[in-house]
C-alpha cells in the first residue's frame, strides 16, 4: 500500500462558548474567587479566543540546524524538553558520573490527602531506597506518583495513540503536549522524560489495583511510547500531518529504541490476585522498551495480607519482614546489573541478531 489513506469518520465539532465558560470556571468556584469575577471574564474570553482559532503552541521558534526543515517553527516548550533529554542523555553516557537508579513508587496512595495513610508500597521502596543509596558510586532518583494526587497543577496526560496513525508521528519526546489551546498543560512528562533517560538502571515496585498497574502509573506508561520507535525530528512530519508520517513509515523506519541498554528490577504486590500477572506485564513492558533484567531476583510478586482486612494490611506486612528482603534482593541484583552493564562485563547473547519481524 504506496499511499494509505489518512481515515476519518466524523467532523469536528467544537464547544460551544457557553459550554467551553462553563467548563473553564469550574476551576474558579471558590466563592473567594467571586471578588475578581471581572479579571476573570477577561481571562476566560482570551482562552476562548485561544481555543476557537485553535492556539495549540502560541510560542515557536524555526527549528535550525540539526533538523531536516530548519524552517519549520517549533514550540519552545518542546525544544527545551529535548534539550534536556540531550542533557541527561550526556549525563548517562558519561563513564564518571554515579551510576542512577530511577526508583518509582508505583501507588497512588497518599497520607497526605485521600486515604490519609501512607501506602504499603511506599515502606517497600524505602527499603529498596537504603540498599541503592548506601552503595558506593551509585545515587537514587526517587518518582513518585502520589505526588499526582497530593499535588495541586501536576498532571500527566493521556497517551493520543498517535503511533497507531504511524511511528514517525511519535516524537520524542512527546509533542502532543502541552496543548494550550485545549488548556492542556502542566504535563508531568516534560519533566520525567529526561529523569528516564539520566537513569542507568530503573526500579518498579507497584500495588495491583483491579489486575492493572495504578492508573496514574499507566499514564507515565503510556507516554512513554515514544522512547520505543519515537521520531526526534518533529519537522520531518511538519508537526502532526498524518500522511506524511505514513509516507516516512512506509519507506523504511529504523524505531529507535531511545532508551535500550537499562537494567532494570519490578516488584508487584496484591491482597488478593493480579501479582504475578503485572509483574510479568511490567517485565515484558520493559523488556520491549529494550531494558534487561536484573537477573531472576529482580523480579518479584508477592501477596500481602491475603485475603485479610484492608484496615489492618500494615500490620500484615509488619509480621512478614521478608517482603522487605524480597524487595532489597532486587534493588541488590539491580545494582549489580547496572554494574555490568557499565563495565561491559555484560554482553547481550542477542545483540548481533537481525529480528525478521521489525514493524
Amino acid at each position: 500500500m504506496a499511499n494509505p489513506t489518512v481515515r476519518k469518520l466524523e467532523p469536528f465539532v467544537p464547544l460551544s462558548k457557553d459550554e467551553f465558560r462553563r467548563r473553564f470556571m469550574q476551576r474558579f468556584y471558590d466563592p473567594a474567587f467571586d471578588r475578581v469575577r471581572e479579571e476573570l471574564d477577561r481571562v476566560f474570553e482570551q482562552a476562548w479566543d485561544g481555543y476557537h482559532i485553535y492556539r495549540k503552541s502560541p510560542r515557536t521558534r524555526p527549528a535550525g540546524d540539526g533538523f531536516q526543515d530548519p524552517g519549520h517553527e517549533l514550540p519552545l516548550e518542546w525544544l527545551a524538553t529535548r534539550d534536556r533529554i540531550h542533557e541527561a542523555q550526556a549525563q548517562f553516557r558519561d563513564p564518571k558520573s554515579p551510576s542512577r537508579v530511577l526508583l518509582i513508587n508505583g501507588s497512588t496512595r497518599s497520607e497526605h490527602t485521600c486515604p490519609g495513610e501512607i501506602s504499603k508500597t511506599r515502606r517497600l521502596v524505602y527499603a529498596a531506597r537504603d540498599v541503592i543509596a548506601s552503595t558506593a558510586a551509585f545515587e537514587v532518583d526517587f518518582l513518585d506518583v502520589s505526588t499526582l494526587a497530593d499535588e495541586p497543577h501536576k498532571i500527566i496526560h493521556p497517551c493520543k495513540a498517535c503511533v497507531s496513525t504511524a511511528m514517525p508521528l511519535c516524537h520524542w519526546p512527546c509533542s502532543c503536549y502541552p496543548n494550550h489551546a485545549l488548556g492542556q498543560t502542566n504535563d508531568w512528562m516534560a519533566e520525567l522524560y529526561p529523569r528516564w533517560v539520566a537513569a542507568h538502571g530503573v526500579m518498579i515496585v507497584c500495588p495491583v489495583h483491579w489486575y492493572q498497574v495504578p492508573a496514574s502509573l499507566k499514564l507515565m506508561i503510556d507516554r512513554l511510547v515514544c522512547a520505543d520507535g519515537g521520531n526526534p525530528d518533529m519537522t520531518s512530519t511538519h508537526g502532526k500531518d498524518p500522511a506524511a508520517a505514513k509516507a516516512i513509515e512506509l519507506a523504511g523506519w529504523a524505531y529507535p529504541k531511545h532508551l535500550a541498554g537499562r537494567a532494570f528490577a519490578v516488584v508487584t504486590h496484591a491482597d488478593a490476585a493480579g501479582s504475578e500477572n503485572l509483574r510479568r506485564m511490567l517485565a515484558d513492558w520493559l523488556t520491549d522498551l529494550g531494558f534487561i533484567q536484573a537477573g531472576a531476583a529482580g523480579v518479584h510478586d508477592t501477596f500481602i495480607g491475603y485475603y485479610e482486612p484492608y484496615a489492618t494490611s500494615h500490620a500484615e506486612l509488619d509480621a512478614d519482614p521478608d517482603v522487605f528482603d524480597e524487595v532489597r534482593n532486587a534493588a541488590r541484583s539491580l545494582v549489580e546489573m547496572i554494574r555490568m552493564i557499565r563495565t561491559g562485563e555484560y554482553q547481550a547473547p542477542d545483540r548481533d541478531l537481525e529480528d525478521p519481524r521489525q514493524k
